[in-house]
């Protein structure tokens, strides 16, 4: 994680005032527990200090004047190798410095709520610290997977119903729109809470994991009540009946095309790359869940919500003696 730490004017990085707040602020870091390791420009203001006092130990502290701190600056890049500056830790203008800090494997949550706690306490303890800004890889992609997170479900419930309107006028029946709710949303939620008891952690590719089985679950939601309304309004079946011509007529298609589609994406999961592996084992699952949902959890939802009036539970044909 690196932060840029402003003064507020140029020139204010070998203000006491300002070093005090800084070198406070990278004491506070090196006391959470989830940090490595502090590198701060206050550490170099100490060691020429005390290389200047005989190598004391007891001057290993911060120059006594502003006037000191920029002469020790200057010496310090004077005797800087050709080709070598300070500028990856100060800027041209000497109005800010930059703090890297080294921390341990975190999750998205749990890193962005280590940088808020240390913006909070720069807000109420650092009064001479102008501006402070976090930036650092590991935290854009702790934001950008949280943001993508969250639009993904906002984006795939707006799908979803949108998907059962269009379902509700194509089949022309509200009942059969409303009931593909069901298989469709199941999968994911399953799958997502399956592989958070397993694992505990959903990432940035499997955020988008949702969006990419989608437009499986829902084809293989639209097959079987396609073929489910051709047999209770073409054919004249119950409900029963027509849940059984359904079968016959597209379940064996819908077991060979997830079964194929598990396949590849469990190869996917055998990757090195943990970010595909994760993405081809989630992805493999939600497509599993969702054939489970269209044989086992759909028919009798269907039987249930349509059966014909008068009609509380499928009936059975009796064998004449």
């Amino acid at each position: 994680m690196e932060y840029a730490l402003a003064s507020g004017e140029s020139g204010g990085i070998t203000g006491l005032a300002y070093l005090s707040d800084l070198a406070a602020f990278a004491e506070w870091y090196r006391q959470q527990p989830e940090t490595i390791h502090v590198s701060v420009i206050t550490d170099t203001f100490r060691r020429l200090n005390m290389s200047m006092h005989g190598d004391d130990p007891a001057e290993y502290r911060l120059p006594a004047s502003e006037e000191l701190a920029a002469q020790l600056l200057l010496l310090y890049e004077l005797s800087l190798p050709f080709g070598l500056d300070l500028n990856n830790q100060i800027d041209v203008d000497r109005s800010a410095t930059r703090m890297t800090v080294a921390i341990q494997t975190l999750s998205s949550n749990e890193l962005i709520a280590l940088d808020r706690r240390a913006l909070r306490w720069l807000e109420d303890n650092a009064p001479n610290i102008a501006r402070a800004e976090s930036a650092g890889g590991a935290l854009m992609f702790a934001y950008l997977g949280q943001r993508n997170i969250v639009a993904m479900l906002l984006a795939t419930t707006i799908a979803l119903v949108g998907i059962s309107l269009v379902l509700i006028m194509a089949l022309r029946s509200w009942r059969l729109g409303l009931s593909s709710l069901v298989p469709n949303l199941v999968p994911g939620a399953l799958g997502f809470g399956i592989w958070g008891w397993a694992v505990g952690e959903v990432g940035f590719s499997l955020s988008m994991v949702t969006a990419m089985t989608l437009g499986i679950v829902v084809d293989d939601t639209v097959h079987f009540l396609s073929k489910y309304r051709r047999a209770r309004h073409e054919l004249g079946h119950a409900s029963p009946d027509a849940v059984r011509v359904a079968f016959h007529t597209v379940g064996r298609a819908l077991v060979t095309t997830s079964l194929v589609l598990v396949a590849g994406f469990l190869v996917v999961s055998f990757s090195s790359f943990e970010l595909n592996a994760n993405m081809g084992r989630l992805t493999a699952l939600v497509i599993a869940l969702a054939l489970l949902a269209d044989f086992f959890l759909l028919p009798p939802l269907l039987m249930k919500i349509d059966a014909d009036p008068g009609t509380s539970a499928p009936v059975r044909p009796r064998h004449r003696t």
